[in-house]
């Protein structure tokens, strides 16, 4: 019979050591991820694990941006074309979680309050046209890109505006911590000119006061100034040329969520693999004529293969 030898003293305390640096190090790695999305034992199950208990997915949205997400007299939700596209990411859910049925619960936001719901739990996305920036992915997340756009600048057509330099001495609306207002301030400092910036709660006020003269020109997103402008009356108001800055849009979503993410876009990259994508279009931009290039790319490559 063979004898195993005992470990010496010293020897013993280097394994007991070795074996509390282990147990430590396992520990460690279990706590992380609670900050870094990894998983030991059971992973932690997210937005999709709320929405699966709740059979509900709560769908944040705006009313003052057309054609991607409004209401209308008389509905009962928004719609648009963000909105619709967010309603196909609920069918997806429902059938990808084999739920019987996935409820949406709207929740009202506007362009400050956006952020703050979808980051602190009151909704779980945000459906309008929200930009995406480096600055805005400190406190959020967002999908794939669902949409390529530009801030324009609409004036009253018997202005005698027609560039924006011609603003110079004159005033010019936006709507405070949006993108396109941080583009409007870029693109006045960085031509040197005399505009007075005013602010607006939403886009509806604003380009309610440039009808009403209060302001010379109101900047946002050019696809919902166009259809502000065609709402309120078509030979009233002008589309500046120039696109002052780029802008693209995908739906928000909370940060450090990869699950519900990837979910998220595996629903969109249906759509746009499928060419359904064209279709929703279709149906909000009818008077915009095809899909532009920067509109085009965004369905090429939002199309992930499996």
């Amino acid at each position: 019979m063979v004898k195993r030898s005992l470990p010496s003293p010293r020897r013993a305390c280097e394994r007991s050591t070795l074996l509390r640096c282990i147990r430590r190090a396992v520990l460690a790695v279990c706590i992380l991820p609670a900050a870094a999305d990894l998983a030991c034992g059971e992973a932690p199950g997210g937005r999709l694990k709320t929405i699966r208990e709740t059979a509900t997915l709560r769908i944040a949205y705006r009313t003052d941006s057309p054609p991607f997400s409004s209401v209308r007299a008389g509905e009962r939700h928004p719609i648009g074309y963000t909105i619709e596209l967010c309603q196909r990411i609920a069918k997806s859910l429902e059938r990808d979680m084999e739920m019987p049925a996935l409820a949406i619960q709207w929740v009202p936001v506007d362009s400050l309050t956006r952020f703050a719901a979808v980051a602190s739990g009151t909704a779980d996305m945000e459906c309008g046209s929200t930009t995406v920036t480096l600055s805005r992915m400190k406190t959020v997340d967002f999908s794939s890109l669902v949409f390529a756009e530009s801030t324009g600048v609409l004036v009253r057509s018997n202005a005698g505006i027609n560039r924006f330099e011609d603003l110079a001495g004159r005033t010019i609306g936006v709507v405070p911590g949006s993108s396109n207002a941080q583009a409007v301030r870029s693109q006045i400092d960085k031509r040197k000119l005399d505009v007075r910036v005013v602010e607006f709660p939403d886009r509806e006020d604003g380009v309610a006061a440039l009808g009403w003269k209060v302001v010379d020109g109101f900047a946002t997103d050019k696809s919902v100034l166009l259809s502000l402008a065609q709402a309120a009356n078509p030979g009233q108001f002008t589309l500046l040329p120039e696109d002052l800055s780029f802008e693209p849009f995908a739906i928000m979503l909370p940060r450090g969520d990869p699950d519900f993410r990837l979910a998220v876009n595996t629903a969109l990259a249906r759509l746009f693999r499928s060419g359904e994508v064209i279709g929703i279009y279709g149906r909000y931009f009818s008077g915009a004529g095809p899909p532009s290039v920067w509109l085009g790319a965004v369905f090429m490559f939002g199309g992930l293969p499996e």
